[in-house]
């Protein structure tokens, strides 16, 4: 990229993920250009993107010569194979979650894109939630000790079964598949890889085709970190409890910015990502302290792929933690059909640093 050229960006699937998430956050990031679409629902697209163009060729748009960087946000299945032909075309890539459907394709897609020099990201914006930034802050700063119980949900309230590809019968779909990648990467950047995964997944809700259901424990020396997610939680958990020697930590309620974006709030307007519900920390005396929570703002995550864009060579970091993740939920989806704790195999450029 020649210095102070914008990073044309085509951006493939504007389903709820593509529409809700990905256009909004490319459009508030100064370096990015929308330039393409790919999607069946033209209409839709112009409607909000006047001035992009739409293609309904998915290919078409991963291999376009006016693009710079792909943005897949397509049904699960479609990842890898999408993937592969923009990295073939010597695209940069961000791919939404889960990265792939196996750990194998996540690592032939990491390989690719290092021999290409190509960027490789998964979009792990969760990582610029507020209560996700928040919790991290209070455990980095030691407000309770070493940590020893770490438990993370993301439960929500919706008995009725819906007519849509991520909650039906077919590869991909499930709750794993659509909030475990977000649950164990927090977790990953916290504590990095862990010994072993125990897991179990299961169709709760009458009439589920897919697991809405999900139950995963990480072991580490002297640690335990709880990932659960659910569909039936109508009162709904604590989004971080949190357990260390010198004291426990509760973040209740989740970020905002999901619902912000729904309500066609803006990237970047007033209020975007503030949290008004701070962290309750409890010490060994039985005092209870409340600290603030920091603002969540999913937008670095595309800012940070501008940035790693412009720099040469291209970081392949973060392409492989996209596998460490992979290789945790795989490990959890082997857990739960032999009823065993499954301890994770890597390659020695997949380990921690």
């Amino acid at each position: 990229m020649q210095a102070g050229q914008r990073i044309r960006v085509g951006l493939i699937g504007y389903g709820y993920s593509g529409r809700t998430f990905h256009a909004p956050l490319i459009g508030a990031v100064a370096e990015l250009d929308l330039r393409l679409v790919g999607s069946s629902a033209p209409a839709r697209v112009r409607a909000d993107l006047p001035d992009v163009r739409v293609s309904a060729d998915p290919v078409a748009v991963a291999t376009a010569e006016a693009v710079d960087l792909v943005v897949i946000a397509t049904p699960n299945d479609t990842h890898a194979p999408l993937a592969r032909a923009a990295l073939a075309a010597g695209k940069h890539v961000v791919v939404d979650k889960p990265f792939t459907l196996d750990l194998a394709e996540a690592r032939g897609l990491a390989a690719a894109a290092r021999r290409g020099g190509r960027l490789l990201r998964v979009f792990h914006n969760r990582r610029w939630d507020s209560d996700y930034l928040s919790v991290r802050q209070a455990v980095a700063e030691g407000r309770i000790g070493r940590v020893r119980h770490f438990e993370s949900h993301f439960d929500r309230f919706r008995p009725e079964v819906r007519d849509r590809w991520r909650e039906g019968s077919g590869p991909g779909s499930g709750i794993w598949y659509d909030l475990g990648p977000h649950l164990v990467d927090q977790a990953l950047q916290l504590f990095g890889l862990p010994d072993r995964v125990s897991a179990h997944l299961a169709p709760l809700r009458p009439g589920a085709q897919a697991d809405d259901w999900a139950h995963a424990v990480l072991d580490y020396p002297g640690l335990r970190v709880v990932l659960h997610a659910s569909m039936l939680a109508a009162g709904g958990s604590p989004r971080f409890l949190v357990h260390g020697e010198a004291g426990s930590l509760i973040k209740h309620r989740p970020d905002i910015q999901e619902q912000q974006l729904l309500a066609g709030v803006k990237p970047g307007a007033a209020g975007w990502g503030a949290d008004p519900d701070g962290l309750e920390i409890h010490d060994a005396t039985g005092r209870v302290a409340r600290a603030p929570a920091l603002a969540g703002d999913q937008r670095a995550f595309y800012r940070a792929v501008a940035g790693a864009i412009a720099r040469s060579p291209v970081d392949q970091t973060e392409a492989l933690e996209a596998v460490r993740v992979m290789a945790c939920l795989e490990a959890a989806l082997m857990s739960a059909r032999t009823g065993t704790s499954v301890g994770l195999t890597r390659a020695p450029d997949e380990r921690d640093p």
